[in-house]
């Protein structure tokens, strides 16, 4: 039986971005499509296959520690951005504000996909799930360019709805319009408290 079992539902590409370098701005360049390598999307600075290690692992490693990169792409949801744009008394949401690598219509509840699912497209290329991607400050400046005095509101708008970080499982291409199949881990949720107790006859 498989360890990743494919679900029914399918989500539509509905926007694509590409930061160059995100050391001048974190604003990202929309693209109607993008070439998709092991290191993650050709072009964007947070592609590699390894990266420094941040303050979302410090309970593992010193900052600055070579580990891989499990970050190469920031996949976030409409829906969830239409929530957060309500939150915070805008029309929407941009996702080049957020840097936003790939925005995706049509599953409910991303930013809580369980680490392990698989995002696949028709030609193949296969995108797998780290962690959600939790809200942080620095979208701020950049929204503030278009909308000022709503920067500040975003990282509590945006708690649990952030979206997930992913990397490169299968390289290929995606493009805008592209549809997404969600495969997820064929097992249990976690049961530390009872993975040891034996069944009761």
């Amino acid at each position: 039986m498989p360890a990743l079992r494919q679900t029914d539902h399918i989500a539509r590409i509905t926007f694509l971005g590409i930061n160059a370098d995100r050391g001048k701005t974190l604003r990202n360049q929309s693209a109607e499509a993008v070439e998709v390598g092991f290191d993650g999307f050709q072009g964007e600075s947070r592609a590699g296959l390894t990266r420094p290690s941040c303050s979302r692992v410090v309970d593992l490693y010193p900052r600055g520690t070579e580990i891989r990169n499990t970050r190469q792409i920031s996949i976030v949801s409409a829906e969830e951005l239409a929530i957060i744009a309500e939150k915070m008394g805008v029309d929407a949401v941009d996702p080049v504000w957020i840097s936003a690598g790939m925005v995706l219509e049509g599953i409910a509840d991303l930013s809580h996909l369980p680490p392990g699912s698989r995002l696949q497209a028709p030609n193949g290329t296969t995108l797998t799930i780290d962690v959600e991607n939790r809200p942080c400050h620095l979208p701020a400046k950049v929204i503030e360019e278009d909308m000022p005095g709503k920067g500040a509101a975003f990282k509590l708008a945006a708690k649990g709805l952030r979206g997930v970080t992913a990397w490169v499982e299968r390289p290929g291409a995606l493009a805008v319009g592209n549809r997404m199949t969600l495969f997820v881990p064929d097992q249990p949720a976690w049961n530390p408290q009872g993975a040891f107790q034996a069944e009761t006859p």
